[in-house]
């Protein structure tokens, strides 16, 4: 299925292009979540016109994402879980308590989607996080996760 891109996205295209891809992502991924349009004619022709205007807010995006970058790069955060005797967690630690923690220490609004734990956190220690905000731009923050209590 033929889609034009509206916004830049990393390995899969520019704002702008024409590209194949199953008609599954398509539906479900890229043009649920406006971030393409079928590629008929007259949508290929909206696109041409408003292509100054898609550049212009991917530049803005991106510029937002390079501000967060400045503020929490390299950055550590510690996070307490419940844990057993072997420094193993009950459950493990999810994107969107690391987004809800950078939230309430940083007051910055990161959607859990462009949370990547590099591994899953699992047990007590420091883990290495990757932060996709824009296509040009991420960067890596620390969790360091420790024991609130240790439950026997």
């Amino acid at each position: 299925m033929k889609v034009i891109l509206l916004e830049n996205l990393r390995r899969i295209g520019v704002i702008g292009e024409i590209i194949n891809v199953k008609r599954g992502f398509a539906r479900n991924f890229l043009i649920s979540n406006d971030k393409a349009l079928y590629a008929s004619k007259e949508n290929i022709a909206k696109v041409e016109k408003i292509k100054n205007e898609l550049n212009k807010k991917d530049t803005d995006k991106k510029n937002e994402a390079q501000k967060i970058l400045e503020k929490i790069n390299e950055k550590e955060y510690e996070i307490k879980k419940l844990s057993t005797e072997n420094k193993e967690l009950y459950g493990s630690v999810k994107p969107t308590e690391i987004a809800k923690l950078i939230n309430e220490i940083d007051k910055i609004e990161i959607k859990p989607s462009t949370i990547q734990p590099i591994t899953e956190i699992k047990s007590i220690g420091k883990f290495k996080v990757k932060i996709i905000l824009h296509s040009e731009i991420d960067f890596e923050i620390t969790i360091n996760v420790v024991s609130a209590e240790t439950i026997q």
